[in-house]
């Protein structure tokens, strides 16, 4: 099963993006994450929608924090990458007649909402500045 690692590449960026002198262009972040540069304007697009980014056109333009990582929680940016589940545990649609498949999609889906609401919770309690603070200290 795919993982979706939009968030962590999209915090990474983020904290690079407030130790540089200046604006990041679209092909220095995708060269961060080492992909295309479309996939990154149509990313920090959502970013910018929300007020998160800021971007300059131009000779000497590019992308930059719109505010202080302080004021930036995880659940900001997981909700402007548009709020999908945390979780990539998927139920089975195959025998949608069966008791027992409905029994058992029932016990993992009341499991999943109760631990992706315990998630987000923490995720609004994690502002961005602390990522900043692990790395200049050296925990990654």
């Amino acid at each position: 099963m795919r993982k979706d690692s939009r968030l962590s590449r999209v915090l990474h960026v983020l904290v690079h993006m407030d130790q540089l002198a200046g604006p990041a262009t679209s092909e220095t972040i995708a060269g961060m994450l080492n992909t295309n540069p479309v996939v990154v304007r149509r990313t920090m697009a959502l970013l910018r929608k929300a007020g998160y980014v800021s971007s300059v056109k131009g000779h000497g333009g590019g992308w930059s924090l719109a505010m202080p990582l302080a004021d930036i929680t995880l659940y900001d940016i997981h909700r402007a990458l548009g709020d999908s589940s945390v979780f990539t545990i998927g139920l089975t649609d195959e025998h949608t007649g069966c008791p027992i498949e409905a029994a058992v999609n029932t016990a993992i889906d009341d499991v999943l909402e109760e631990a992706e609401a315990l998630l987000l919770e923490r995720f609004r309690q994690v502002t961005l500045d602390r990522l900043q603070f692990r790395s200049r200290r050296g925990e990654g």
